[in-house]
């Protein structure tokens, strides 16, 4: 091969793997797209006073509940010691599970800086997908979003709905409002100071505590799903945090063979 042809061939290469790397943001929002499409649920950008946050809503009735979906942490974290340069989930999770729910209203919520594009976030650091991801300030800006879901179905209320780091901040908001009607978790991190004691990393300070507000919630009826097979946040979470709810209206369903991020 000549010079030329094999300078053009590794250029080629070049061009091509750039093209695939300025991809990967993209697909995982294609991805999202694609779900919430299938499931009739449109885009949308939710202003708050701290982000801007992104959620997939389908809104049918005015006099019915709306079952709002929160995702869990996303890709926070390339490596044990690494943090990600963008949290925006691979898999959508929680996104999946809002598209399979038929009820006539509802809505997704992203967390912060995930799928919104940095320039639009100048508040968005990495503490806020690592250690400040349940910080009081993005309490508020879910707080802030739910509040302007709600009013599209006046007075009729919210079922939460909270997969992982989302089971966290669902809790927390339950804690809050008063238009709940119902909490949900699926392999919710609802104790992150004993989760994070199970992998022997940091503690987060600057963040709030699921299982502290759970003695607040004795009444509110809930559903807890954890998985025997989840080796990033095993059952014993949700049975801590139902245990600290302390009332029959607080229940843990265990489901065989599900990964943290499983089907």
């Amino acid at each position: 091969m000549s010079l030329v042809r094999r300078a053009g061939a590794v250029l080629s290469c070049v061009l091509a793997m750039s093209s695939l790397s300025a991809c990967v943001a993209f697909d995982r929002n294609a991805h999202a797209d694609a779900l919430a499409r299938a499931a009739h649920m449109q885009r949308e950008t939710v202003q708050t006073s701290g982000f801007a946050l992104t959620a997939y809503s389908r809104i049918t009735r005015r006099d019915a509940p709306i079952h709002v979906y929160i995702e869990g942490d996303g890709f926070a974290w390339v490596s044990r010691n690494e943090p990600s340069l963008d949290p925006t989930p691979r898999n959508a999770t929680g996104l999946a599970l809002a598209a399979a729910d038929a009820s006539p209203n509802v809505t997704y919520l992203a967390r912060p800086c995930q799928y919104t594009p940095m320039r639009d976030n100048p508040r968005c650091d990495v503490r806020y997908w690592t250690g400040a991801r349940f910080a009081p300030e993005v309490l508020v800006a879910m707080n802030e979003a739910v509040d302007a879901i709600a009013a599209r179905a006046p007075g009729a209320g919210v079922h939460l709905i909270g997969y992982s780091g989302g089971g966290a901040i669902a809790v927390l908001l339950a804690a809050r409002r008063r238009d709940v009607l119902s909490l949900r978790t699926v392999a919710g991190n609802l104790d992150s100071e004993y989760v994070n004691r199970l992998h022997g990393v940091s503690p987060m300070p600057a963040s709030l505590k699921a299982i502290d507000a759970a003695a607040e919630l004795g009444a509110l009826p809930q559903m807890h799903f954890a998985s025997d097979a989840d080796r990033v946040v095993p059952v014993a979470v949700a049975r801590r945090f139902v245990d600290a709810v302390g009332t029959r209206c607080a229940r843990l369903r265990v489901v065989e063979g599900i990964a943290h991020d499983g089907d």
